[in-house]
């Protein structure tokens, strides 16, 4: 999972003390549609595809249905690692949803629908993965309305149905899948073995959007506008004339929270910003500078020096992440108790965070973010103004909110900051060094007018040293990384194919300007299997 911002930390403290899939109560009455998940990669995509065409969606665990919500308007069961026949695969009580609600199974949930049903459901002779194409298909049933013949789909499973229920009909298949796609006579009920969420099925948006919108009949008005209007207005209730707390980190998720509380309750909100030493050059006065021009109510902390002090020496990057964690907890807390009657803390906990942090049976599966402890050590009840929000989502609210591009536009960085950069021990002079070879780098980015077409960039530090040549003396001096990516959601990413004029005039602007370096390389790795980030 990717954090974005130091806080991170603590925005998974209050993923791990409730359940992911409790719903505020001002989207309650929020038409929707529910995503059983039954542990498909892919079910965050057909979340977000659904939340693209201005409909709001929730995924919930595969035998979490909210029962008694009137506003549920159709069903999607997702994929699954699991066969349908496994003995330990998910299963659930269909009845419990059919004939109640539309419903849409994507691979395994099309395959369970018909094995429940009494089809049959076996290993494929091949594993089916990749391209394929609706070679037949009824262009007549709503599903498929708009849809070309022939268009490409993504496929991606090992068992295939090889027959259906009696009531079942196909209405498409490919050269390989005689049984693509089929509806319940009668019933609407549809299921597809191909992944429509996926960039690779061509006009998989439209046939989710047939679905949502012309078989459920979900209007298209979840927008930016009205989730502040009516998130500001359940603030106002849940908060009332309580004093919040909220730990800023200068990224996006943090920022907006911010903004968005601020306009709910004004001064009743404070913000704090821990400067922890290894920030990027400046930030600590700009983002500060930023924060009081937006009208914030900010504390700014350079606790630096007790940072460097507790990572002298260290090397691991596991113990440089929990030095820094724990670090902040402590100067957060000491902060906190200085103000007087706050009761909540508000955190930019966004939905991914919630979703990769739980698996769907409410099992945490990431125990390193479990730091624990800083409600019941400060008494604070959790706010989450965002926890139902994707990153592109929290970015059009900025925008709506007014907050400048800049702030809006940021890419990710990471918790610990430079700390993770620096590969070996951290010391202020490495992270000088760093700072302004990193500055080069992305203002430079800025300067060219690449830094939008970026995800992620900065610089890494490492551990060795190379002969150079300066003048006619000979250097012995650091080298550091180049690192830049491409992604849509930080899952997958590709290593950003910059202009080489570009990458050249980096170069060697770090080298003619940061003393102690004479070397500087680009990574061009992928993730997977590379991370985007060296620790």
């Amino acid at each position: 999972m990717h954090f974005n911002g130091f806080y991170s930390f603590f925005q998974l403290v209050c993923v791990l003390l409730r359940s992911i899939y409790t719903l505020d109560t001002h989207f309650s009455m929020q038409e929707k549609i529910i995503i059983l998940d039954f542990g498909s990669q892919t079910t965050q995509l057909i979340g977000r595809r659904i939340r693209e065409l201005s409909i709001y969606c929730e995924i919930v665990p595969y035998n979490k249905f909210p029962e008694g919500d009137d506003s549920v308007k159709g069903v999607i069961l997702s994929g699954s690692p699991f066969s349908v026949y496994d003995e330990n695969a998910f299963k659930v009580d269909l009845s419990r949803i059919r004939g109640k609600y539309p419903i849409l199974g994507i691979c395994y949930g099309a395959q369970y629908i018909a094995y429940t049903g009494g089809g049959k459901v076996e290993p494929a002779g091949s594993r089916e993965y990749g391209r394929a194409h609706l070679a037949k298909l009824d262009t007549d049933n709503t599903l498929f309305k708009g849809i070309t013949p022939g268009t490409q789909v993504w496929m991606s499973h090992g068992d295939t149905i090889t027959a259906v229920p009696e009531g079942f009909r196909t209405i498409a298949s490919t050269d390989k899948v005689a049984i693509a796609a089929y509806q319940i006579a009668d019933e609407r009920v549809w299921g597809v073995q191909f992944h429509p969420e996926v960039y690779h099925t061509e006009q998989g948006t439209q046939m989710i959007k047939n679905f949502v919108v012309d078989v459920c009949g979900c209007r298209q008005d979840w927008n930016a506008a009205s989730f502040i209007e009516t998130t500001v207005a359940q603030l106002k209730e849940q908060l009332g004339n309580d004093k919040v707390v909220l730990g800023l980190s200068g990224g996006v998720d943090s920022s907006v929270a911010a903004v968005l509380l601020n306009r709910a309750i004004g001064r009743n909100l404070t913000c704090i910003f821990v400067d922890h030493g290894m920030l990027r050059k400046d930030e600590f006065k700009n983002v500060l500078h930023d924060y009081e021009c937006l009208g914030l109510n900010v504390i700014g902390v350079d606790a630096s020096a007790k940072f460097f002090g507790e990572l002298a020496g260290v090397t691991d990057p596991e113990r440089k992440r929990k030095i820094i964690g724990k670090g902040f907890i402590d100067v957060f807390d000491e902060e906190a108790h200085k103000l007087h009657d706050v009761k909540w803390l508000a955190q930019g906990t966004i939905y991914p965070d919630c979703i990769e942090s739980l698996s769907i049976t409410g099992t945490v599966i990431k125990s390193h973010h479990n730091v624990g402890g800083l409600p019941e050590k400060m008494n604070l009840k959790l706010c989450e103004p965002l926890r139902l929000l994707f990153k592109d989502e929290v970015r059009r609210v900025g925008r709506e909110l007014g907050m400048p591009e800049h702030l809006i536009g940021r890419h990710p960085f990471p918790g610990p900051g430079l700390a993770v950069r620096i590969l070996g021990d951290i010391t202020p002079e490495k992270v000088q060094v760093l700072q302004e070879a990193d500055h080069i780098f992305i203002q430079g980015l800025r300067d060219w007018n690449l830094y939008d077409q970026v995800w992620q960039a900065g610089v890494i530090l490492l551990p060795v040293q190379s002969v150079g040549v300066m003048g006619d003396e000979r250097t012995y001096e650091r080298a550091v990384a180049l690192r830049a990516v491409t992604s849509t959601d930080a899952m997958t990413a590709d290593w950003a194919h910059l202009p080489y004029e570009f990458l050249a005039k980096v170069s060697n602007d770090i080298i003619n300007k940061v003393k102690g370096v004479n070397r500087v390389t680009y990574d061009i790795s992928s993730k997977p299997p590379s991370t985007i980030e060296w620790e």
